[in-house]
């Protein structure tokens, strides 16, 4: 049954960040000692796969004959994790034993680990390898488990092939009759959320907070007591914001690829992400990290919401973490072998209670937290990343009157309709800024030259941030959102009153909620 031995190679790709890279698999069966030795910077998951493709290629009815197989994976200085390359290593030691032609496997690209019986099983990150494999010359087809199609047949015009066993694969390989490719799966339009921003009873302001958060993609943090609604109002911010649009879609989809989080087989319905941590996450949790590195929450809440609850109890470190993503949209794990770069633009809600016990300034229930207490719950929140937020905004408790009115406030879908026009006007105004979508993403000194600004505007930010202290960083935050507030309102220029909303979202302190 086998011919003479040769060396063999298949196309296959690695996943580095959310970026797919090329991968030689290659194979030489020599005269020998029978062992498998498997070279190119090989992680533990890929050096196990020697016993998955020895059994699965026994149970597929192939013969595993007592050479001294070498397996290489090229580039050999980059390494390789997972368990997606144990069909093209199969596939190599088919070809190198004689026991498939090489010409089949000509533009071929295969990814899928197997298992003992020669089923393919679901791998990490097929999305961007479709991605990868749809804008390599020479790659006509991607041999992929049938787990993976619904992401896979996103990208086109790569055809795909999912197989459900390695028998079957081969068998297709030899006739050269391909299963009828693979339909996009997306498209369904996202399930109505039950939750609806008319929930939330009272808390106007808290809600327009809320809308310009929205519309602008500006961070806020929302600072009251105890059951206030805080968490009530953070949920409902994904109700409001705009339906992804399809590079955002497939954003989102490699990134949950990545991370584990499709399931296998299922139709894909992608809504705008929340991801709600607990609050004693730690950094790895949130920026990402890992070995090898995995997203974290700010990367997973790409183009969403991240509602970072109890923000005071966040390690200070942890939280300082934020910094750079919250700057920049994206995130760098630097590691020995090298730097991955993770995504991270997302809209950052946070709560916390002014104070300990929870009710500094509250007019019903009195404060018991001593003054240093006070201070130093405040002190939590460090100063760089407090620079960093756009919106801070004062939740107050609501008297039992408020809570027992029926009547509904304005709909998510209401809301929704006014961030939608007013993301518009972002995406016009920012259509040749690469990476900007909107207000939130443009450089300060970008707003400065290039919208129109009122006289009088200009003059109320000069002396708020005087008055105020602002930092450079702060100024431009403050005009980011008059921006927002502009839009929202339809206006192309920034007015006094645009500008002063800004200066007041941004002028709150807890000094105000403790009442100092």
């Amino acid at each position: 049954m086998c011919g003479e031995p040769m060396l063999a190679a298949v196309q296959s790709a690695a996943v580095l960040g959310i970026e797919a890279f090329r991968v030689l698999v290659e194979v030489d069966a020599a005269q020998g000692l029978p062992q498998w030795t498997i070279v190119g910077l090989a992680a533990g998951a890929v050096k196990e796969s020697r016993e998955r493709v020895s059994a699965a290629l026994v149970h597929s009815g192939f013969v595993v004959p007592p050479k001294r197989l070498t397996v290489n994976l090229a580039p050999a200085d980059v390494r390789k994790d997972g368990t997606a390359f144990d069909v093209p290593i199969a596939l190599a030691v088919l070809v190198a034993t004689g026991q498939l032609a090489p010409e089949p496997l000509q533009g071929v690209l295969a990814i899928g680990e197997l298992g003992l019986d020669g089923t393919l099983r679901p791998v990490r990150g097929a999305l961007p390898v479709a991605r990868h494999s749809a804008r390599t010359p020479g790659v006509r087809t991607l041999v992929l488990p049938p787990g993976n199609v619904a992401e896979a047949s996103l990208v086109r015009p790569t055809r795909l092939a999912p197989v459900a066993t390695l028998r079957a694969l081969v068998d297709i390989l030899r006739s050269g009759e391909w299963p009828n490719d693979a339909k996009p799966s997306l498209g369904a339009p996202p399930a109505q959320s039950s939750v609806d921003l008319a929930d939330v009873a009272g808390q106007d302001d808290a809600k327009r907070a809320a809308e310009v958060a929205a519309a602008g993609g500006h961070a806020l943090l929302l600072v009251g007591p105890p059951g206030s609604g805080k968490t009530m109002l953070a949920r409902r911010l994904p109700t409001i914001l705009p339906l992804l649009t399809e590079e955002e879609s497939l954003d989102v989809i490699a990134i949950q690829s990545v991370a584990g989080l499709l399931e296998p087989g299922a139709a894909l319905n992608v809504e705008r992400p929340f991801r709600a941590p607990h609050h004693t996450l730690s950094s790895a949790a949130l920026i990402g990290g890992g070995s090898p590195p995995r997203p974290g929450e700010v990367s997973l809440a790409h183009h969403g919401v991240l509602f970072l609850d109890e923000l005071q109890e966040i390690p200070r470190l942890t939280l300082d973490g934020m910094r750079q993503p919250l700057e920049d949209g994206k995130v760098m794990i630097a590691r020995a072998a090298g730097t991955v770069t993770f995504p991270a633009r997302f809209t950052l809600v946070a709560a916390m209670n002014p104070c300990p016990c929870g009710y500094a300034g509250s007019p019903s229930r009195p404060c018991v937290c001593p003054p240093a207490d006070i201070v130093r719950h405040r002190a939590r929140i460090s100063g760089p990343l407090a620079d960093r937020l756009d919106m801070t905004v004062h939740v107050p408790a609501l008297p039992p009157a408020t809570l027992a009115v029926i009547e509904s406030g304005e709909s998510s879908a209401d809301v929704r309709a006014r961030v939608d026009a007013a993301r518009r006007s972002q995406r016009e105004r920012y259509g040749k800024l690469p990476g900007v979508f909107c207000n939130a993403h443009v450089s300060g000194r970008w707003l400065e030259t290039h919208t129109p600004i009122d006289p009088k505007a200009r003059s109320t930010l000069v002396t708020a941030a005087d008055r105020l202290g602002f930092s450079a960083r702060a100024y431009h935050r403050v005009l980011r959102v008059a921006r927002t507030v502009a839009d929202l309102a339809g206006v192309e220029a920034v007015l006094p009153e645009h500008v002063a909303a800004g200066v007041r979202y941004r002028g709150y302190t807890l000094n105000r909620a403790s009442g100092g």
